[in-house]
């Protein structure tokens, strides 16, 4: 699929807000063009929004003060339009394995959760962070217990930034890595995910690759078909089930959008270029979706897809009943896969102790009735800022 130009800007009748119209503006929550507008509007050169995006997003400066190539009005103009407003890191969550977690509280008082997962081997450096897109999920996937949470609103683009803006400046450089997995249903909040999906890919930014950006996704179709409009990220979808009767029970949006619409959707995202396929992450449910025949049923399934599964052992969390399968389990499976052709790997399990592992994330999400709910046994953090 060739490259497409992505347009992510607010309408261009749009007016960036002034000190007499409204509160000021968080400058997180544009794209490079946004900032190119925002220093016009103030009577500027347009390149002066670049280097304000590089300052930000480059060299993690949140102080107008210091960013000496602007000039002192147009600084003292930022200072009274705008404000540089990152999460605050609420908890920080260090695991034996190197993983961390960190608990970013939002303005109004929402958490999220943040995970970076460094690579294991002494031989290469690299790095993964998995970002968040909403306060809680409204999806109910039967196996995660960020849906016991519930759902309260979508990220800002600024609030999903927010995240790797935190987690370039504890690393020192940008993560390699960036895997839309956290909190939430990235493609139920399209229109912020794409606008820091650009961010993350700027090189006056973040600079990670096309390829290094994964968007995962429960199946919700028709997003699957506007993302391929305007990205080329990577693709994964949260299959967990080779069959409808089975998916609607596991992840109820199959009952809106069937395997029959996802699958088309899915090809259709990755398209005639050998190079790219859809990941199919998998988690594996002892005696639910983990036996031999699944394996079969999930071989037809993926027929003619240029497909990699995961398959992710169950992480548990309290309150649930699913057990994870036996290591004896998903090897079989996993190698009944592999003698079909299709590329499958095993999810090492990273952060569980720290309740950072796949599925295991909760924040603090306030429902609409602002009732906070908690699981009693949780872990605790071992820092708090």
């Amino acid at each position: 699929m060739a490259a497409v130009s992505v347009p992510l800007m607010l309408p261009t009748n749009a007016r960036l807000p002034t000190v007499a119209a409204q509160a000021r503006l968080n400058l997180l929550d544009l794209d490079l063009q946004g900032y190119e507008r925002l220093v016009t509007e103030l009577g500027h050169k347009p390149f002066h929004g670049r280097n304000l995006f590089k300052w930000i997003h480059k060299h993690g400066v949140t102080e107008f003060s210091a960013m000496t190539d602007l000039s002192l009005k147009l600084r003292s103009q930022l200072q009274d339009a705008a404000e540089i407003r990152t999460p605050h890191l609420a908890e920080d969550w260090p695991s034996a394995d190197g993983t961390r977690k960190w608990v970013l509280e939002l303005a109004d008082g929402q958490r999220v959760e943040s995970v970076y997962i460094p690579v294991l081997s002494p031989q290469e450096r690299r790095h993964t962070l998995c970002v968040s897109s909403q306060v809680g999920c409204a999806l109910d996937c039967a196996f995660c217990a960020t849906a016991r949470q519930g759902f309260n609103r979508n990220l800002t683009p600024g609030e999903i930034i927010g995240q790797v803006w935190h987690a370039t400046r504890w690393l020192g450089e940008a993560p390699s890595n960036i895997v839309m997995m956290g909190m939430g249903e990235p493609l139920a909040n399209f229109d912020n995910l794409v606008k820091a999906l650009a961010i993350m890919q700027d090189d006056l930014a973040y600079m990670v690759a096309k390829q290094r950006l994964t968007v995962s996704t429960s199946g919700i179709v028709p997003n699957i078909y506007r993302l391929a409009e305007v990205s080329e990220v990577s693709l994964a979808v949260s299959l967990h089930a080779p069959n409808d009767a089975l998916r609607d029970d596991l992840v109820p949006i199959n009952r809106k959008y069937p395997l029959e619409t996802l699958i088309p959707a899915c090809r259709a995202y990755i398209g005639d270029n050998p190079r790219r396929r859809v990941t199919w992450e998998y988690v594996m449910l002892d005696g639910i979706n983990d036996s031999l025949t699944h394996a079969r049923q999930l071989i037809r399934l993926l027929e003619g897809t240029r497909s990699k599964v995961n398959l992710i052992p169950f992480n548990p969390f309290p309150g649930s009943d699913f057990r994870t399968s036996s290591q004896e389990r998903i090897e079989a499976f996993r190698e009944r896969l592999i003698r079909s052709g299709i590329f499958t790997t095993t999810r090492k399990t990273r952060g569980d102790e720290i309740a950072a592992a796949c599925g295991q994330l909760v924040g603090r999400v306030r429902d609409r009735a602002g009732r906070t709910p908690a699981f009693a046994g949780w872990p605790q953090p071992v820092v708090t800022a």
